[in-house]
């Protein structure tokens, strides 16, 4: 293969060696930009995180969310009880709950 055939070979690759080398930067950009749109973190050569979270913000923010968990627990159980209680009321009958106001108001000695 002369030096010429070579060239006009290589000619004639040239645009679509180009077409997909832009294809693929054009997506690497695309990517790059959907992670930053959507707020993930971007990586780096390896895998590393360019903007790393730091590790104080992650723990306060746990902290805060299972501070939030707890007190949401102990009211859903305060709510629980008191449903019971207005359970208990609607299914008994008046009779009955008619008795146990009574006996309330009553005086205990």
């Amino acid at each position: 293969m002369s030096p010429a055939e070579k060239l006009s070979f290589v000619s004639q690759l040239f645009p679509f060696i180009a077409i997909i080398v832009s294809i693929a930067i054009g997506g690497w950009v695309l990517t790059t930009w959907m992670r930053i749109k959507n707020g993930y973190p971007l990586d780096g050569a390896w895998g590393q995180a360019v903007y790393p979270r730091k590790d104080e913000e992650i723990i306060e923010r746990v902290k805060l969310i299972s501070t939030e968990n707890a007190q949401l627990r102990a009211e859903l159980g305060s709510v629980k009880d008191r449903l019971a209680t207005v359970e208990r009321i609607v299914t008994d009958d008046s009779h009955r709950l008619t008795q146990e106001i009574e006996a309330l108001r009553l005086p205990r000695n």
